[in-house]
C-alpha cells in the first residue's frame, strides 16, 4: 500500500474543499489516519459552561505527537484551542473556577503549570510554572480549597528524611533527590543491579526510583511538596500502583481532610494483583494510613461521593487474576461497612463517577462489542435495580458530570465516544430521561436505537472523515465451541461490489481478556486494514469481555482450546454467510495473545495464505522467565479445571513444576506453538520490538529462526525503540506498509497481481 506524503496532505488540507454530492468517496490512507485529531480527557468547568479537553496532533515529518488544551461550550458551539506550547495536557479546573492546572514540559521537564481562567469567554491567560522538581511530576488533581493539589513523582526511597513532618523534611527530601539525580546523570557506568522481581515493566527498567504521592500548595514560597507515601510506609513499592489505562489511583475527600490511594504491599508485587485502598488524614504522619479495602484481589479507582458520606472503588475477588470481574464496592465512611453493589451484574465496571447529588453512580461497562453507560441509584441498594443508556453503537469512556446549578437536581454527563467509523469526539448525555430500567441478570441487549438526549459536542475530525469510504461494523452470531453463542464482525472494503470476490484479513484480538467492537484504533485500524481491497473479519472468541464473566474465564488454562475452535468456526460461518469472501485468499493477523493465536494457527492449520504475528508468545516456557508481570502467566497457564474454566486452581503455575509430566499435563508445553513448529507451512511475517517486556523480543527471534531453518517463507520486522505497542508515527507507517505488503504478496492483490 502506498502512502501520501505529509507535505502533500498538508497542501490538500490547506485548500478550501467542498464535497459535492457527485464526489465519490475514497479509501482511507495512513496519512488520513495520522491527520485525525486525537481527543481525550474532558473536564467540565465549575460553572457548567465549558468543557476543557486535550487534543493530540501527530506530525509524520517530525515523527512526534504534541498535546494542547482546547475548550468547547457545553451548550454547543465552536471548539477553541487554548494553548500552543511544546505540549500541554491533563487540564483541571480549580474548584473555584479561577484557574486551570495542567502538565507541561515547556521548560524541559514535566512540571505542573497554572493559568488564570476567564469563565465569561472561555479563555486562559498565559500560564506560569508551579513546580520545579528534579524528579518531575504527573497526574495533578486539585484539593477542594483551590490552593493545594496532589500529584505523583518518582523519587529515591532512601531520600526519606527523619525530620518531623513539616517544611524542613520536605526540603531535605527534595534536595536529596536532586543531588542523586545529578550524580546519576554524570555517572559513566550505566549498569544495574537487581535484587527483587519486577525490575522492568512494559517498556522501561524501573531503576532505583519509586512513584510516590505528594501534597503541595500553589502559593508562592510554600516550600517543597509533602511525600504522603514515603518508603517507611510503603517500602520498596509504588503508590499509586501502576494501572494501564485504569482509573486514577488516588483521590481527596470533599472537605480536603483525607486522601485515599491505591498501593500493593505484597512481598513480591510481580506475582500479585492484591492492590488495596488506604486512607490518610492530611497533616498526620503517613504511618497512620489505614487500609479500608478487604478483597484479596485488586481494589482500585477510589472516589469520594460529593457529600463525603461514601467512598467507592472497583473491586476484584481473586488475587493473581488481572481479568477477574470488576465489581463496584461502596463503603459507608461513618461505619466503615463495605457493600458490593450489583452482585448479579456480570460484566466489568471499567470506570465510574459519582453524580453530583451523591445519590447515583454512573459507570461504563462492555456489552457485545460496545461500551455503554449505566446508572445505579443508591436508593436501590436492596433491589439492585439499574438503569442503562440504550445501546446506540460505539464505546463511551472518560465520564464527567456537570455541576448542579441554581438548586436544580438535574445534571448531565460529558463523555468521550468513538466508533469504528469515527475517532473519539466528545458527547453530552442527559441521565434524567431516555434511560431504560434494567435487570442485571437479564439479556444485556435491553434496548437499541437513537437517543435524543445524546448530543455530539466536538466535530474536529468531521471534515477529514467526510470524503472517506468507511464501511462500518456488521455483527453476526454463530455457534462456537460447545455450542456457545459467539459474536463476530465483518467490515466491507471501500467501493464494495457484492458480485466480486475479495481477499480476507482475519484479525485475532489480544488480551486475551479484551474484546473487539465498534471502536476506533490507531494501531490496528480495521477500516485502514480493509482500505486496500480486503474484507476484514474479527471474532470475539472465548476470553472476550462483554459476554459475561464465565465467557471471560473460559480461556484461562485453555489458550489453544475453545478460543481456537471459536475462531475457526467463526471463519467457517463468515465464509458461508458472505459469498463475496474468497476462501482461497485469506490471511490471519494477531498481536499479543492474538500473536500467540497466530502462532498457534501457523502450527495447526494451513487454511491461510499468510500470517502476521505481532509480539506473540511462541515458547511459553521461555516467555515465563522473560516477562515482568509474573501473575499473568502464573494464572493463565494453570491446568484447566474439570469444567474447562481453569480459574479454581490455587497454586501458581511454574514451568519447572511440570518437567516430569507428559505434554498434555503440562500447560506450558500443551499450549506451546514451538512444539508444533515442524507443522508450519504458511508464509509468516513476524513483528516484535526490543522494548516489549510483556513478551520479550526473544519470542519473535525464536520463531523467525525456526521458520528460516525450516524453509518456510518468513520475514521479520524489528523495532528497536518500541514496546508492546508501535506508537511512533513513522514506525506505525512502516508497520502498516509492511503488513499490507505481506498480505498483498501472498493473496496476489494490487501490485503483485501483475506479477511485480
Amino acid at each position: 500500500m502506498r502512502f501520501r506524503s505529509t507535505f502533500a496532505l498538508a497542501c490538500i488540507l490547506a485548500v478550501p474543499f467542498t464535497l459535492t454530492a457527485q464526489t465519490p468517496k475514497r479509501p482511507m490512507t495512513f496519512a488520513d489516519l495520522q491527520a485525525m485529531k486525537r481527543i481525550s480527557d474532558p473536564q467540565i468547568s465549575p460553572s457548567g459552561k465549558w468543557v476543557l479537553f486535550t487534543v493530540t496532533d501527530v506530525s509524520l515529518e517530525n515523527n512526534s505527537k504534541t498535546n494542547h488544551l482546547w475548550a468547547v461550550p457545553l451548550a454547543g458551539g465552536k471548539e477553541v484551542q487554548l494553548t500552543s506550547g511544546k505540549g500541554e495536557s491533563e487540564g483541571r479546573f480549580s474548584p473555584d473556577g479561577k484557574w486551570v492546572m495542567y502538565a507541561s514540559s515547556e521548560t524541559g521537564s514535566a512540571q505542573i503549570w497554572m493559568a488564570p481562567w476567564d469563565d465569561g469567554v472561555g479563555t486562559m491567560a498565559p500560564g506560569h510554572q508551579v513546580t520545579s522538581l528534579e524528579t518531575e511530576t504527573d497526574g495533578a488533581i486539585w484539593a477542594p480549597d483551590s490552593k493545594h493539589f496532589l500529584f505523583v513523582s518518582e523519587v529515591y526511597p532512601e531520600c526519606e528524611s527523619k525530620a518531623p513532618i513539616g517544611p524542613q523534611r520536605n526540603e531535605e527530601e527534595a534536595n536529596c533527590n536532586a543531588l542523586k539525580d545529578a550524580v546519576e546523570a554524570k555517572n559513566p557506568v550505566k549498569a544495574r543491579i537487581f535484587t527483587t522481581l519486577l525490575y522492568r515493566h512494559w517498556d522501561h527498567y524501573l531503576g532505583d526510583k519509586r512513584s510516590h504521592i505528594f501534597y503541595a500548595s500553589m502559593e508562592p514560597g510554600a516550600g517543597a511538596p509533602e511525600d504522603l507515601t514515603p518508603a517507611s510506609v510503603i517500602g520498596d513499592h509504588v503508590a499509586p500502583t501502576f494501572s494501564l489505562g485504569g482509573p486514577m489511583g488516588y483521590a481527596i475527600s470533599p472537605d480536603g481532610h483525607e486522601v485515599a490511594y491505591v498501593v500493593n504491599l505484597d512481598k513480591v508485587p510481580a506475582e500479585s494483583t492484591n492492590n488495596d485502598i488506604y486512607t490518610l488524614q492530611l497533616g498526620a504522619e503517613p504511618s497512620t494510613a489505614k487500609k479500608v479495602s478487604t478483597s484479596p484481589g485488586s481494589d482500585d479507582g477510589p472516589a469520594y461521593s460529593p457529600d463525603g458520606k461514601w467512598l467507592a472503588w472497583r473491586s476484584q475477588a481473586r488475587n493473581g487474576f488481572e481479568s477477574d470481574l470488576f465489581k463496584l464496592a461502596l463503603m459507608d465512611r461513618s461505619s466503615g461497612q463495605i457493600k458490593l453493589l450489583l452482585p448479579k451484574f456480570d460484566n466489568w465496571v471499567d470506570e465510574f463517577t459519582w453524580a453530583p447529588t451523591s445519590k447515583s453512580i454512573l459507570f461504563v461497562s462492555p456489552s457485545r462489542g460496545e461500551e455503554s453507560i449505566f446508572r445505579f441509584d443508591l436508593d436501590a441498594l436492596e433491589s439492585s435495580q439499574l438503569r442503562g443508556l440504550p445501546l446506540i453503537g460505539g464505546e463511551f469512556s472518560d465520564l464527567v458530570v456537570t455541576p448542579l446549578l441554581s438548586g436544580s437536581l438535574n445534571y448531565g454527563v460529558v463523555a468521550s465516544k468513538m466508533q469504528l467509523t469515527q475517532p473519539t469526539e466528545l458527547e453530552s448525555v442527559s441521565p434524567t430521561s431516555g434511560w431504560t430500567s434494567y435487570t442485571p441478570d437479564a439479556d444485556l441487549m435491553f434496548g437499541s436505537g437513537p437517543v435524543e438526549d445524546v448530543k455530539q459536542l466536538t466535530h474536529l475530525n468531521a471534515e477529514l472523515l467526510e470524503p472517506l469510504d468507511l464501511g462500518g461494523l456488521e455483527p453476526f452470531f454463530f455457534k462456537g465451541a460447545e455450542d456457545a453463542q459467539v459474536e463476530g464482525f465483518l467490515i466491507r472494503p471501500p467501493g464494495f461490489d457484492p458480485t466480486k470476490k475479495y481477499p480476507l484479513k482475519f484479525v485475532m484480538h489480544g488480551g486475551p481478556q479484551t474484546a473487539l467492537g465498534d471502536s476506533w484504533s490507531y494501531r490496528w485500524n480495521m477500516e485502514l486494514l480493509a482500505a486496500n481491497g480486503y474484507v476484514v473479519v474479527a471474532i470475539n472468541r472465548r476470553g472476550s469481555t462483554g459476554y459475561g464473566q464465565k465467557f471471560v474465564d473460559e480461556i484461562s488454562g485453555d489458550w489453544g482450546g475453545k478460543a481456537y475452535i471459536d475462531l475457526m468456526k467463526g471463519l467457517d460461518y463468515a465464509e458461508t454467510k458472505y459469498p463475496f469472501i474468497d476462501k482461497s485468499r485469506e490471511c490471519a493477523l494477531g498481536a499479543s495473545y492474538g500473536g500467540f493465536m497466530a502462532n498457534w494457527v501457523l502450527t495447526h492449520t494451513d487454511r491461510f495464505k499468510c500470517i502476521v504475528t505481532h509480539d506473540g508468545m511462541y515458547n511459553p516456557q521461555s516467555a515465563f522467565g522473560t516477562t515482568e508481570e509474573l501473575w499473568f502467566n502464573e494464572w493463565e497457564f494453570r491446568p484447566a479445571a474439570a469444567n474447562g474454566i481453569g480459574v479454581e486452581q490455587t497454586k501458581p503455575a511454574h514451568p519447572w513444576d511440570y518437567f516430569d509430566k507428559p505434554n498434555d499435563q503440562d500447560p506450558f508445553r500443551k499450549w506451546s506453538p514451538m512444539l508444533h513448529i515442524k507443522d508450519a507451512k504458511t508464509p509468516t511475517l513476524i513483528i516484535h520490538s526490543q522494548r516489549d517486556y510483556r513478551l520479550d523480543v526473544s519470542e519473535g527471534f525464536q520463531l523467525f529462526t525456526a521458520l528460516q531453518l525450516l524453509g518456510v517463507p518468513s520475514k521479520m520486522l524489528y523495532f528497536e525503540n518500541e514496546g508492546h505497542w508501535v506508537l511512533k508515527p513513522r514506525d506505525s507507517q512502516l508497520w502498516y506498509e509492511t503488513v499490507n505488503d505481506w498480505c498483498d504478496r501472498w493473496t496476489h492483490t494490487n501490485k503483485y497481481a501483475s506479477g511485480n
